[in-house]
């Protein structure tokens, strides 16, 4: 389990439960800050001491061996877990060269030793400064807000309304404060993923240059470089946008925190002073209350925000009734007193203000008269799933598939707003949507594109609803690619029947937009980051949903990538879901390619469509029917090239098309094995995309990497060739000869 996110919302309820996940990053940064420390040593060690050099590897391998990757969230990508098994990788690596000894090169420190300083003393150094100021504002604005909470009420007005603005003045820049440093603290979190590795990789990379047993020992490594650096690349680009949006949703809370310190419908929570009577005295004793409505449960617990931990255990009892304290009847400020039905005597609480006593009375059913915060109203004219909604999309899914098909940036770059909302009031008003033309130079595509989009975000609720949208984040980080497209199925089957009706539209017209993605540079990849936030978005805007954005997008791409297959079949449901992963487990003919690195552009072959289908369809396993059933999709998330549409020649331009290929399987004969068609022995072909090996018998290598001695294997849709000195199976479609 990782990290636990921390959210913004939390810290101004500044709960016990806050301040322990607060305390986790805490530990985690200091454990960091400790290993970067010993590794940096380790590192100086190794390019000083030549004739200890094999003794200083050793424990700088297993200082990297036994440190473990902790990412925020409770799953993470193909990528995380890329980097977050890398360290030991690097570990094994160095543990085969420990008997080998010759210098360092002389810029290791540069690349080994200054970034990872760098990372300490700006980011974890900047986390710590950021901690002790938390620290200090915590203790200021506990203090303040105690000596506040016991002025009489029978002081002056000015003098207590000067006390109030003083109270209101430390705790919002306590506020301030608890919020830059949350911020502060999950970046670094997120930041060391890549700026922790990447001095390691180049380290490494150097001892390859430099060291004979090394340049052996590169050749072995590189295939997980490969992914490596693919996935820090990648992880790199996540944390530009989510942090970006971490940011923005930390600047709205500065700006309007009320509008952000909701009060769930069924529970209320914070910190009440309780009245308690002892002998001859009485005191106010400060507990964290949590109030659940449905049974009516009020629990307690005693925490010392100034040390961050519990003082006693919890208590609970059973709320009978609220009731408003008046002013004149107690010296206190804020107070109600509740009464409990499963003990005797009344309960005298104190708020710490009089708009938190007043969500107590209402969240309690009090007397007090109920302040519900409404969002402002929807507007009646909120674009809906309906017959005019339909024929609007269908307008603009028509204009940009005739006219802007091709253009650079489609759906990424963005119209002007004047024109958008222009454009979507003509288009959706009865009244003038038939003088919309839309294939005049009036309207931009990034017009058009815009408006679609606007109207996506417009709608009441997500075109995928708030209801599935953690299913199908769910079925996103499923480990089994299959079972991932299984999943989201069956959630499409569920929507309602327009909401899946759109949804079908829109994924045929995007997968269309990235057959064209050489022109248009918008590949699968690039659609998911465009249009994942805005399908799944979330009902809540919070730090935990904002990490998920990587998710979202990898149900887009699924949703992409596999239409055709989603959409015209129904779900696979009960013993039949079984008997299908059961034939899959048996049978490699339904087994893609073990390419997982998504391809940059599509492969331009000269065999005509229809023989494409042709072929296709030979290779479809027949089921008992007389109905062919599709072939079985086990590509990875992580990147395949789309073949689910290929099935239907005239959807495609004429000349692209990607073929889709069966992993080799040695237990088939060749009598089991369709004929391989007889083709001219060529010498060298080059990588159109990258690839990652998924078997020993397979090569790993990246987009324009060239082989050597490549000639047809006995394995339908595979090569064999020669790279970088191995010789293993290519998939056909990933290359082009020379």
């Amino acid at each position: 389990m990782g990290l636990p996110a921390l959210e913004f919302s939390d810290c101004y309820l500044d709960s016990p439960q806050f301040r322990e996940r607060l305390k986790s990053h805490e530990l985690e940064l200091e454990k960091t800050n400790k290993f970067i420390k010993e590794l940096i040593k380790d590192g100086k060690a190794l390019i000083q001491a030549l004739k200890n050099l094999s003794a200083a590897k050793r424990k700088f391998a297993q200082s990297l061996n036994e440190y473990k990757f902790q990412c925020i969230g409770d799953a993470e990508t193909d990528d995380e877990m890329c980097i977050a098994k890398s360290l030991q990788e690097f570990a094994a690596v160095l543990k085969n060269m420990e008997d080998e000894r010759s210098r360092m090169v002389e810029n290791a420190s540069e690349v080994l030793i200054t970034p990872l300083e760098k990372f300490r003393k700006e980011q974890i150094g900047a986390a710590k400064e950021a901690k002790k100021k938390y620290d200090k504002e915590t203790e200021k604005y506990c203090g303040t807000l105690e000596k506040h909470l016991s002025l009489s009420s029978k002081k002056k007005e000015t003098q207590l309304l000067e006390a109030d603005t003083q109270v209101d003045q430390v705790r919002q820049h306590f506020y301030e404060v608890s919020l830059e440093y949350v911020f502060k603290v999950q970046e670094v979190q997120e930041r060391k993923m890549f700026e922790f590795v990447e001095p390691l990789l180049a380290f490494l990379q150097g001892l390859f240059t430099y060291y004979h047993h090394g340049y052996d020992l590169a050749k072995d490594f590189s295939h997980f470089k490969t992914n490596l650096t693919i996935s820090i690349q990648n992880t790199r680009d996540r944390f530009e946008s989510t942090r970006a949006e971490v940011e923005s949703l930390m600047k709205k809370m500065k700006e309007s925190p009320h509008e952000h310190k909701s009060v769930r419908p069924q529970t209320m929570e914070g910190y009440l002073f309780m009245l308690e009577k002892r002998s001859f005295v009485s005191t106010w004793v400060k507990y964290y209350c949590t109030y659940h409505r449905e049974p009516k449960r009020v629990s307690m617990v005693l925490y010392d925000q100034k040390t961050g931990g519990r003082v006693g255990e919890e208590d609970s009892f059973i709320l009978k009734c609220c009731t408003r304290r008046k002013t004149e009847s107690i010296e206190k400020r804020f107070c109600f007193d509740l009464e409990a039905a499963d003990r005797p005597g009344v309960i005298t609480m104190q708020a710490l203000s009089e708009d938190d006593r007043k969500l107590w009375m209402e969240a309690m059913d009090g007397l007090e008269p109920v302040y519900n915060s409404n969002k402002d109203n929807q507007s009646d004219s909120m674009p809906q799933l309906d017959h005019t909604g339909f024929s609007v999309i269908k307008k603009f899914i028509h204009a940009v598939e005739t006219r802007g098909i091709d253009e650079q940036g489609l759906y990424r770059i963005v119209g002007v707003n004047s024109r958008v909302q222009k454009l979507l009031s003509l288009a959706m008003d009865p009244k003038t949507c038939a003088d919309v033309e839309l294939d005049t130079p009036e309207w931009e595509i990034k017009t058009i594109t815009s408006s679609l989009k606007h109207y996506l975000r417009m709608l009441p609720a997500p075109l995928m609803t708030y209801q599935f949208q953690r299913n199908f984040i769910k079925a996103a980080k499923l480990d089994n690619p299959e079972s991932r497209i299984l999943e989201i199925q069956s959630m499409v089957h569920h929507l309602p029947e327009k909401n899946r009706q759109m949804l079908e539209l829109l994924m045929k017209h995007l997968a269309n937009v990235a057959l064209h993605h050489e022109h248009n540079l918008m590949t699968v990849a690039n659609l998911g980051v465009v249009f994942g936030p805005t399908l799944l978005r979330p009902q809540e805007e919070t730090v935990a949903a904002i990490m998920d954005l990587k998710f979202q997008n990898i149900v887009v791409e699924i949703l992409i990538e596999n239409h055709d297959r989603i959409f015209s079949e129904p779900p696979v449901q009960g013993p039949g879901q079984l008997q299908a992963n059961t034939a899959r487990r048996k049978s490699s003919e339904s087994k893609a390619p073990s390419c997982s690195e998504r391809p940059l552009t599509f492969f331009h072959t000269s065999q005509p469509p229809e023989k494409m289908v042709r072929k296709s369809s030979a290779q479809d396993v027949p089921n008992d029917s007389s109905v062919t059933q599709p072939p079985e999709h086990s590509n990875s998330i992580r990147g395949r090239i789309q073949s689910n549409s290929l099935e239907s020649g005239n959807q495609h331009p004429e000349g692209v098309t990607v073929e889709k290929i069966r992993r080799p399987n040695s237990l088939l004969t060749h009598k089991d094995c369709p004929s391989i068609p007889t083709s001219p022995r060529l010498q060298k072909a080059r990588a159109l995309y990258a690839c990652k090996a998924e078997h020993q018998s397979e090569l790993s290598f990246t987009a324009g990497a060239i082989f050597e001695d490549v000639h047809p294997s006995r394995e339908p849709g595979w090569l064999e060739g020669t790279f970088d000195g191995r010789t293993g199976l290519i998939p056909e479609n990933y290359v082009e000869f020379f």
